[in-house]
């Protein structure tokens, strides 16, 4: 029990330490961050429920106020700007990739975690982040899809790093790899 609530801080920090890097803006108001990748690494390493509860104890602070989103954003606001589907969905992308990690147990772990980081963490997260797009900002799918499409290919770079950081951790400390025990 403790040992995850321990995982858990942890992988919060993580995706908060992520936020420290540099946000590339583009012209559509959303910002390119390394967070999302923290958010793969959350599924593939902790599992479906440790790795969505360490993002929603992530999106919890930022509701509280604290700016650790990329470019110290943090607070209710970011509940109504054009990112919040993308905060709002972090949790549920987390769990999506962890279930998809877990129930892929018997394939190579990078490849498992890659595929799990896209499925998870690029479908789900670009579904309900679409969805948040279009509400506040008033626009329709198409329009939304070519708007933030521009976002994917810098997204399958986090999968391979993610199917690559959760295959190196495996080789060097093979139960720490929650999501395969």
């Amino acid at each position: 029990m403790e040992r995850n609530i321990a995982l858990i801080a942890v992988f919060a920090a993580l995706v908060a330490a992520l936020g420290l890097l540099p946000p590339l803006m583009l012209a559509s108001g959303i910002p390119v961050t390394a967070q999302s990748l923290g958010v793969m690494l959350c599924g593939t390493v902790l599992g479906a429920r440790r790795g969505g509860l360490a993002v929603l104890l992530f999106v919890a602070l930022v509701a509280l106020g604290l700016p650790l989103l990329s470019g110290g954003r943090g607070g209710l606001g970011v509940f109504a700007s054009p990112t919040a589907g993308f905060v709002v969905g972090f949790p549920i992308a987390a769990f999506a990739t962890g279930f998809v990690m877990e129930r892929l147990s018997r394939m190579n772990i990078g490849v498992a975690a890659g595929l799990a980081s896209v499925l998870g963490g690029i479908v789900v997260l670009y579904i309900i982040g679409m969805l948040g797009f279009m509400l506040v900002l008033s626009k329709g799918p198409v329009e939304t899809l070519m708007i933030l499409g521009v976002y994917i290919p810098g997204d399958l770079i986090k999968a391979v790093l993610a199917g690559v950081i959760t295959a190196g951790l495996a080789r060097a400390r093979p139960q720490s790899v929650l999501s395969r025990s």
